[in-house]
């Protein structure tokens, strides 16, 4: 048995398990994502009624039973502890409060880098239904912004922002309803495949990488730092055979030292949370192996 599953894990995996456990009959007290105690003690009751290990913990012997569904990937253990740390859903919306336009879902996609965009045009080709639902009366505007110069998108998003950073309503809600839409989570879904998923496992495969630490910190650096930009501090500090631990504090050190100066402790504290299995981040405490990633397993979409 491995560990899928928990305390202290927190994500859509979580609340998809939350989700059928209550429908099962094994009250978890609200579907909020988060495995606290409540979560616990209902995995517990539904191993117990099964003839499972009452351990309270989510292994592999315990998901197939209850979830009648394959495994969760690597990846998508990887995108759970991403967005996690980002502090996203699919539905959560932000203003202008880091110069990157607008901020909104499962990993923070950006008005600046031209994501957002791509994903609601990319919903309005597939299901134009899905962004009048959200926006109702501002849809047409929204498409407009979509499509806009750069220029008019950035003054858009700065006269939407509040003086926190956050964003106006209802605005900030119509993109939360937007994010709830089946349609648009498999979209946004498809573009982290494409854009973070397949390069950080070609990045971890450059590398010699082989665990699900090993992929998770390579997603999690193509999110936060748009890859690993430290091949050469990384490659004088390592050598052949290094043990596969060793090279993963090395490269968190490494593309730690590459970002911008003032955010170098963030993202060394990020880094060498994933590369070592376990640590504090933005105040939260993480045990990766409730997180379902171990150095001690291969990626299989590494193999």
């Amino acid at each position: 048995m491995r560990t899928l599953l928990g305390a202290g894990a927190f994500g859509d995996i979580v609340r998809r398990v939350q989700t059928q456990l209550s429908g099962s009959g094994y009250d978890t007290h609200g579907v909020d994502g988060q495995y606290g105690g409540n979560t616990t003690r209902a995995v517990t009751a539904f191993q117990t009624a099964q003839g499972l290990a009452s351990t309270g913990t989510l292994d592999d012997n315990t998901w197939t039973p209850l979830m009648n569904a394959p495994l969760p990937t690597v990846s998508e253990r990887a995108l759970q502890l991403t967005a996690s740390i980002e502090g996203h859903g699919y539905t959560l919306a932000q203003g202008n409060f880091d110069g990157a336009w607008l901020t909104w879902g499962i990993i923070g996609f950006t008005m600046k880098s031209g994501e957002i965009q791509k994903i609601i045009l990319e919903v309005n080709d597939q299901s134009p239904q899905s962004v009048i639902d959200a926006f109702k009366d501002q849809a047409p505007t929204i498409l407009s912004i979509m499509r806009d110069t750069s220029a008019n998108q950035i003054a858009w998003a700065q006269q939407h922002t509040l003086t926190n950073g956050g964003l106006d309503q209802p605005l900030k809600s119509m993109f939360a309803a937007f994010g709830y839409d089946p349609v648009v989570q498999a979209v946004q879904l498809a573009h982290v495949r494409a854009d973070y998923i397949q390069p950080a496992i070609a990045t971890a495969k450059q590398y010699g990488l082989k665990s699900e630490l090993g992929l998770a910190l390579c997603f999690d650096c193509h999110v936060q730092n748009g890859g690993i930009h430290a091949a050469a501090e990384i490659k004088s500090n390592s050598y052949p055979g290094i043990p596969e631990a060793e090279l993963l504090k090395i490269i968190a050190t490494a593309v730690a030292n590459a970002a911008n100066p003032r955010w170098q402790a963030d993202v060394l504290a990020r880094k060498t949370m994933i590369a070592t299995g376990a640590g504090a981040v933005h105040g939260m405490n993480y045990n990766l192996i409730n997180w379902g990633l171990d150095l001690n397993y291969p990626a299989t979409e590494l193999a």
